[in-house]
């Protein structure tokens, strides 16, 4: 059995140098040879600044310093998602953490729900922990205590996704990685049995190996364009194709959330960095033109622009097979959902964790290619009816995109999981990966999508007791929020950058 000796990873960016950095820290130095080639002529995408939860084990598993790796990213901190215009409500949270505690293995939805049967409880997201940080702006660490109330959350990220690929660019050459400069023109396979040998680059030299990532983007040049992967149009669910991305300076309210504005014909996003704001706009040119798509953008800023908006084209769905005889695709080369739940980043670190479960020898079984793809599909189907949820179910926006997703027929996957939380709020759970049951239950509720009766467990606590239960709830909340320091202060104290400050004129 001859193990893998030389990996080539074509592509830089995020996905490319995540890759980088996953092998050259679980390969021992020698075993094996971790080769990156990038072009400075290519540009990357380098949208992708909001994260999950998740990123975190991704660092800690590299041995980053928190601190430093903040700094050099300008990042903040995000404690989850605030939603605008697209629930009856106005404004809605999808936070990194759930809505209250759960009470004798009963979970908290069902005792809200119950409560409504006899008393006004208020809104669910006022006994959320994390929903009421976010909302004031607050933020501290979570703690360990199970009991506590500040136990009930996580937090990811805001970063500039360019210097993150350029930090981890660092690590990785630090740690032995070669990188290569230079455009490659030619994927060179063996004659017999189509396996990938070599790619050649413009300047005429080849470099090869055994086990090739394809990190090139859209463009997948050795999936796609070699290897004639397959591809899954999800267009007809997710019909936004069009991105226009603008940074502006940065304003005095660094929210710990990102926060996404239904338009007329997609969302905005906005994102909280050290230096500046990540502002875009997603969009259908089914339903408007760039041209419109630009005019409400800039009319959304809520800051002076840095630049032109910058235009992406890109079309929902996936590869049919990421792993393809002795090549992975990885990252936008794999497939692109758009990123209202900030997914792009965790497919790519979700995928580089199945590959080292599954890390072939020289024979390539094909029985671990097809775990592989079966993993991934399941992650990227999972991710793809979470996000089609929030079109299909969308009561605050109004026009002809909005019609046309609420009447579009959805994956009988979602159809089932929408039923069943009509029926009495029962949600899936998932043994990994996304997303956890407070996750549908924030964008169920947010999105007025409500359940026709409770789960009869949450009889379990009398009137008298869910009551008393439900305001000392508040009650604790109440308590724990005023100790903490705001957002801004916390990053100013942790990880600040003064080079950002200088940027961001604070």
């Amino acid at each position: 059995m001859a193990p893998i000796r030389n990996i080539t990873i074509l592509g830089g960016g995020t996905s490319g140098w995540m890759a980088a950095a996953v092998l050259v820290r679980a390969f021992k130095p020698g075993l094996c040879t971790v080769r990156l080639i990038e072009s400075e002529d290519i540009g990357i995408v380098g949208v992708g600044e909001a994260t999950l939860p998740q990123v975190r084990d991704f660092n800690t598993f590299l041995g980053l310093d928190e601190p430093e790796f903040m700094r050099a990213t300008n990042a903040t901190f995000k404690l989850g998602i605030e939603f605008r215009g697209w629930g009856m409500s106005g404004s809605y949270h999808h936070p990194f953490g759930v809505h209250g505690q759960s009470a004798g293995g009963i979970p908290f939805h069902q005792l809200w729900l119950r409560a409504r049967t006899f008393m006004d409880p208020g809104p669910i997201e006022d006994y959320s922990f994390p929903i009421r940080l976010a909302r004031e702006s607050r933020f501290d660490f979570p703690i360990e205590d199970p009991k506590s109330i500040r136990s009930t959350y996580a937090y990811a990220y805001h970063f500039d996704a360019v210097l993150y690929a350029r930090y981890l660019r660092q690590w990785c050459e630090a740690r032995g990685v070669q990188r290569i400069e230079g455009k490659v023109t030619g994927v060179n396979q063996n004659p017999e049995t189509g396996f990938v040998e070599t790619l050649t680059l413009e300047n005429g030299e080849t470099v090869g190996g055994d086990l090739f990532i394809d990190c090139s983007g859209f463009r997948a040049v050795i999936a796609g364009q070699t290897l004639n992967s397959g591809w899954e149009d999800w267009t007809p669910w997710l019909p936004c194709d069009r991105a226009l991305a603008v940074p502006t300076e940065r304003t005095e309210d660094l929210t710990p959330y990102t926060r996404a504005t239904a338009r007329e014909a997609g969302w905005t996003w906005r994102i909280p960095l050290q230096h500046r704001t990540g502002n875009g706009y997603v969009f259908s040119s089914r339903f408007t033109t760039e041209d419109r798509a630009r005019e409400v953008l800039l009319g959304a800023l809520d800051a002076r622009a840095q630049a032109e908006p910058r235009l992406l084209r890109f079309q929902a769905g996936r590869r049919t097979a990421s792993w393809t005889k002795n090549v992975i695709a990885l990252g936008l080369a794999s497939g692109f959902l758009e990123p209202l739940e900030s997914t792009s980043i965790y497919l790519s670190q979700i995928a580089l964790t199945f590959l080292m479960r599954l890390m072939p020898d020289a024979r390539f079984d094909p029985a671990l290619a097809d775990e592989f793809n079966r993993l991934i599909d399941i992650e990227y189907e999972r991710v793809r009816d979470f996000l089609i949820l929030h079109y299909h179910a969308n009561t605050g926006s109004s026009g002809p995109l909005w019609d046309y997703v609420r009447s579009m027929d959805v994956p009988d996957s979602l159809k089932a999981k929408m039923e069943m939380f009509r029926h009495r709020g029962h949600v899936p759970h998932y043994k990994d990966g996304l997303f956890s049951p407070a996750s549908w239950i924030a964008v169920f509720m947010g999105q007025d999508v409500t359940p026709q009766a409770y789960d009869r467990q949450a009889d379990a606590l009398s009137q008298e007791a869910l009551t008393r239960y439900l305001k000392d709830l508040k009650r604790k909340i109440d308590t724990n929020l005023a100790v903490l320091p705001s957002h801004a202060d916390f990053v100013a104290g942790h990880c600040f950058d003064p080079k950002a400050a200088e940027a961001a004129h604070v």
